[in-house]
């Protein structure tokens, strides 16, 4: 991790992506960074210039040579995404231009930032706890609508607030509590025990209920992985295209041409699923085959939803209750699709409602001629959206927090019991302090040199 005499340097970083574009942006944060682009640039005395204003100019090297025609842009202290001096200089989109600048205020007592510095800087000073620092990265990665809202959310700190809230409550209590600890000889009471308890209850609720929205938050970050399975012929790398309206998957009427997986991203409404084509579930023919079955059963272990496709003409009702019953033995939801209608349009798909295939989970379609493709994606997003939850309200996507929580409610459960069985106050006021060190850790208010450097060597290194 850094020593605090590094946090003092003044740092640089390429802030755009690297490569040749219309512009590209340069950044200094740090005490000396107005002063330090200062020198270079003598169009303006930018140190006497007012914060947030920008200012158009050349950038000299120390002969006086011209570098390039620049904009550049100031943030005075405490008024930056740092809290220090940050300036933006904003340049021609060439890689020889980046690296001429940036080697100028290098040789010249500034250094390049480590990932993700800007942002730790930004947490360190105030600027933002380290939940909504950590959101920081998920909105730089957001891929989706979904994503977009709920990094957005967590950076504005909705759920920093909602941790902090929870946290206060339980600080009020325990001080009570370690007072009593102090006069333990006197035999007073000032914690209220009913009080204390109805507070523990209602914290354990708030706590499953963001416990719980981990599942949707992790979807919407990472996408929801769906494999499509079934027997050879099928149709399964037809729907795969029909659902991504291109032709992505070779699709043929020689059984086993898929021998591998193939993978692709579909986003439906904001929601974005990994789309997993596997090869055809029998007996293989070959070597190569058998290694493709066995990837598509890993898969299928692996997957949150499972398309199970079968040909309306190949299969009795029997055979495909005995497929669902094989590959549904996991947690994941199922999706039956009954493909190739249109060339057996008046089978009975009542014969197939049961155990594990109901009207809800049943669709009928023609992959080829799109039939009903509109609805599976329907269907799909149905599926991860079953629970409710209004995007709104508070959702955890990050497995930090997750964790914590969890950590958090058990030994909030701990007090609790304690308190029902009335064990001495020092257990009941340990378990809250350790409660407390764990919703501590979500926003910041406890860390360690270690779990900063894993949290922002993450990052890119111009944020």
């Amino acid at each position: 991790m850094y020593t605090r005499g590094e946090l003092n340097d003044t740092i640089i970083a390429l802030a755009t992506p690297p490569g040749v574009g219309a512009i590209g942006v340069i950044r200094l944060s740090g005490k000396e960074a107005i002063t330090k682009v200062n020198e270079f640039f003598p169009a303006k005395d930018l140190e006497k210039e007012m914060t947030h204003t920008a200012h158009f100019g050349t950038i000299r090297n120390e002969k006086n040579g011209v570098i390039d025609e620049v904009l550049v842009t100031i943030f005075k202290t405490p008024k930056s995404y740092t809290k220090e001096n940050i300036v933006e200089i904003s340049c021609h989109g060439s890689p020889y231009i980046y690296q001429k600048l940036i080697e100028l205020f290098i040789h010249n007592g500034v250094r390049m930032a480590n990932p993700g510095e800007f942002t730790l800087r930004a947490f360190l000073n105030g600027q933002m706890d380290l939940s909504q620092a950590e959101a920081v990265a998920d909105l730089i990665a957001s891929s989706s609508d979904s994503n977009h809202k709920l990094a957005l959310q967590q950076m504005r700190g909705g759920f920093s607030n909602e941790i902090q809230k929870l946290r206060q409550e339980l600080i009020d209590f325990a001080s009570l509590l370690e007072l009593e600890l102090d006069f333990s000889e006197e035999d007073v009471e000032f914690a209220n025990r009913d009080k204390l308890k109805n507070l523990i209850n209602k914290i354990i609720i708030l706590l499953n209920s963001l416990i719980d929205s981990f599942h949707l938050g992790n979807v919407i970050k990472n996408g929801v992985n769906t494999v499509i399975a079934g027997r050879p012929n099928a149709g399964k790398s037809t729907l795969l295209n029909a659902l991504l309206n291109e032709d992505r998957a070779i699709v043929s009427e020689i059984a086993g041409t898929t021998r591998d997986t193939i993978e692709e991203v579909l986003n439906i409404q904001g929601i974005e699923f990994r789309l997993i084509d596997t090869a055809g579930i029998r007996d293989a023919q070959d070597q190569i085959e058998a290694v493709g079955v066995t990837k598509t059963m890993e898969k299928i272990e692996q997957s949150a939803i499972l398309i199970y496709v079968f040909d309306v003409r190949a299969l009795s009702v029997q055979e495909v209750k005995e497929d669902v019953e094989k590959l549904t033995q996991g947690k994941f939801q199922v999706l039956v699709v009954a493909n190739k209608m249109d060339l057996n349009p008046h089978l009975q798909i009542e014969d197939f409602y049961g155990d594990k295939i109901s009207q809800q989970n049943f669709i009928s379609t023609s992959a080829i001629n799109k039939m009903n493709i509109p609805f599976l994606k329907e269907k799909l997003h149905e599926l991860v959206l079953n629970n409710k939850i209004n995007m709104d309200n508070t959702i955890i996507s990050n497995a930090r927090h997750h964790e914590a929580l969890f950590n958090s409610k058990n030994s909030l459960q701990a007090a609790l019991n304690n308190l029902v069985q009335d064990i001495s106050s020092d257990f009941v006021a340990l378990d809250i302090r350790q409660a407390l060190h764990h919703l501590g850790t979500i926003t910041g208010e406890i860390s360690t040199d270690d779990l900063l450097g894993n949290i922002f060597g993450k990052f890119c290194i111009g944020k």
